[in-house]
């Protein structure tokens, strides 16, 4: 029984792939590019609400020290 099943493990052959191993790097590394540029477009996002931020402060009395 041991050896019937040591056999059939031996033979199973992997799945195939649907595409070659690089296409899979390809879209890893577009899916991570688009992560990078929407990280990128929202650089400075709390500096261009900054004047918003100091005027609701400054009207209310709150003195968060914000720059």
């Amino acid at each position: 029984m041991l050896s019937t099943l040591l056999v059939a493990i031996a033979e199973e052959e992997p799945a195939p792939l649907i595409a070659p191993p690089w296409v899979f790097a390809l879209i890893a590394a577009a899916v991570f590019i688009v992560l990078a540029f929407v990280t990128y477009s929202y650089r400075d996002v709390s500096n261009r609400h900054a004047d918003k931020v100091a005027a609701h402060d400054d009207a209310h009395g709150h003195g968060g020290g914000h720059h």
